[in-house]
């Protein structure tokens, strides 16, 4: 197997079986304590492959689990190769052993001599990761595997001798500093998303604009309060309730004789404020339920959801929410019959969605784009009355602190799981009306920024990784570092390791362990 065509002047290719010694793995028996109890040999699995280079491993076994076990001892400087792992269908993990180890059955050891550069046989794999998988997975295996016999048939392009150090040393110091870059953006990424919560903190306790009572005083006008701007809500709620209440009545032929059906409406339970932190001037405490629309109460979604329908209704689950909004681009379809039997459900838009089951918290405000769409299960609407922006709700049960104590409310069934009773009966800070619009204005205005720095950031280090792979690419094109005519040819290098090889004393084969015959 051919990794490229051409290479230049002093190189070669080599299979991987004629670079060194191979060696497999083992699983000394765990019913033996004396194989794992107190061991201090690295016994590596694909688990422990996540670095260049192993050092140590998360299992150790004891000296008398290498003598009297399949597995083996394996060198300082070895390379090690994942063989068999779920992490082989997207990546081929390579490691370089600092110490002696053991590896474990799902990994091969290649122990190179001394004329070949270990980092430099590593990389060279790394940097043919795909191609190997490509060529050399098994097919019909349950785990992705990489078979053995391929594997060591895979040519690989072969430099001289100080070229391969010279290319180690290159690719250290170029993938330092990458590692460094991409190390800085990883931490500015993470201040950026503090920075986003602390901004959205500080929008829902009123420090992000000035409140409308400060600049009512500083214009020398009055303004609403809150809690005038509840009462209203309150009156327009029951208003919306008995509209819908008469057209129930109506639609089934019973006109009202009197207004005795009225009191049948049901007063929204007010918060406790007594254990409520105090709110800015102007500002006043209300529940979900008092913030209902009326005609609708906040309610969960459709239970048995179906296969994708390419025609029928959208249906947003819990996956398509984040970061206040609803990802358009991966929602599933059901069929019409089933989203009608959850009728109360189907989204009219500016509703506030919030993720009740499993992933707790995520919200979004229902778009224009999803009128008449529907919701999973695990996902509660809550229809909001039109004297309060939505945004508002969204954001305020968006900020880390909400949807902790949201977090901390739910119970544990199958999977956490947030009561849509605990989530009409929670408080809500409520800001007068237009302020409400100022805080999300600004509010939009920082997230904007924020979504844009993020974006580059996430672009940044995908070009970082690009670079890395180009790096690797040129490394072993030849095209990274000069190349010296007086250096020992490649073909010259392994000529010489095979002769070396070839009259090197034959070692004993190993006793195997003697089964046990039955009698």
């Amino acid at each position: 197997m051919t990794c490229t065509p051409d290479l230049p002047p002093g190189w070669t290719f080599a299979p991987l079986g004629d670079l060194g010694e191979w060696a497999g793995g083992g699983t000394p028996s765990k019913s033996k304590p004396s194989f794992w109890s107190g061991g201090s040999i690295p016994w590596v699995s694909p688990k422990d492959m996540k670095v260049s280079i192993i050092s140590d491993s998360m299992d150790h076994i004891t000296e008398s689990a290498v003598r009297e076990s399949s597995t083996k001892l394996i060198a300082q400087g070895s390379i090690l190769f994942v063989t068999r792992s779920g992490i082989l269908a997207h990546t081929f993990p390579v490691a370089r052993t600092a110490v002696a180890v053991t590896v474990n059955q799902d990994i091969k050891a290649l122990t190179p001599p001394s004329g070949l550069d270990p980092d430099y046989i590593a990389w060279n794999a790394r940097a043919h990761g795909w191609t190997i998988l490509n060529l050399c997975s098994k097919d019909g295996t349950t785990v992705a595997s990489v078979d053995t016999a391929l594997l060591q048939e895979f040519r690989l392009p072969i430099a001289p001798l100080p070229e391969q150090h010279r290319i180690v040393a290159a690719l250290d110091s170029y993938f330092t500093r990458l590692d460094d870059a991409v190390a800085t953006l990883e931490r500015i990424q993470r201040n950026l998303k503090r920075y986003r919560a602390s901004v959205l903190a500080a929008a829902v306790e009123g420090r992000l604009v000035p409140t409308e009572a400060e600049l009512a005083r500083a214009e020398g006008r009055d303004y609403e309060p809150a809690s005038v701007l509840l009462e209203r809500i309150l009156v327009e709620r029951r208003r919306r309730w008995e509209e819908a209440e008469l057209a129930k009545m109506k639609a089934k032929g019973k006109e009202p004789k009197d207004d005795k059906w009225k009191a049948k409406y049901k007063e929204p339970v007010a918060p406790d404020t007594s254990v409520l932190p105090e709110l800015p001037e102007g500002w006043c405490w209300a529940t979900v339920e008092q913030l209902e629309s009326g005609d609708r109460r906040c309610s969960y979604g459709v239970l048995v959801p179906g296969p994708h329908v390419p025609d029928g209704v959208a249906l947003v689950r819990v996956g398509d929410i984040d970061q206040g909004r609803v990802n358009l681009a991966l929602l599933k379809c059901i069929a019409r019959s089933i989203a009608d039997r959850f009728s109360k459900t189907y989204l009219r838009g500016g509703e506030v969605l919030l993720t009740l089951v499993g992933t707790i918290g995520r919200t979004a405000v229902v778009p224009s784009t999803l009128v008449g769409a529907n919701v999973a299960r695990a996902v509660g609407v809550l229809p909001i009355v039109d004297l309060v922006n939505p945004g508002w709700v969204e954001s305020w049960f968006r900020n880390p602190s909400q949807r902790s104590l949201m977090i901390s409310t739910a119970h544990e069934v199958a999977r956490k799981t947030l009561n849509l009773e605990d989530v009409r009966a929670a408080a809500v800070a409520l800001p007068p009306q237009v302020e409400q619009l100022r805080i999300l204005e600004s509010l939009e205005d920082v997230e904007s920024i924020a979504e844009a720095a993020q974006s580059t950031l996430r672009e940044t280090v995908l070009r970082c990784a690009r670079l890395r792979q180009s790096i690797l690419k040129w490394a072993f094109e030849g095209k990274l570092v000069d190349q010296d005519p007086t250096d020992e040819p490649a073909s010259a290098l392994l000529e010489r390791i095979k002769a070396e090889r070839a009259a090197a004393p034959a070692k004993k084969p190993s006793r195997g362990r003697r089964k046990k015959v039955k009698a």
